[in-house]
């Protein structure tokens, strides 16, 4: 479970939130009861973004190039239309 910091705390007492995250983990800050942000180390950051799938944008936008298998166009086998 998540330590829990309404906003003006964590604003007040920041130097604790970041201790708080470096030895508890990461830190929940809320603005009027709802969850705004997650206060986590360096390490942490680092590793969840290597980990996170790329973005469409970020795949079309790499050097890389991929095989998509996709079909050329008007080779599709269409199903027959019923007669009524």
């Amino acid at each position: 479970m998540l330590n829990t910091w309404p906003v003006q705390d964590a604003k007040a007492r920041f130097s604790e939130v970041l201790d708080a995250c470096e030895t508890k983990g990461p830190q929940l800050v809320t603005r009027r009861g709802v969850e705004t942000a997650v206060i986590v180390t360096v390490a942490e950051w680092r590793r969840l973004n290597a980990s996170a799938r790329p973005s469409l944008k970020s795949l079309l936008l790499s050097p890389t190039e991929y095989d998509l298998n996709i079909p050329v166009r008007g080779k599709a086998k269409r199903r027959k239309l019923l007669a009524f």
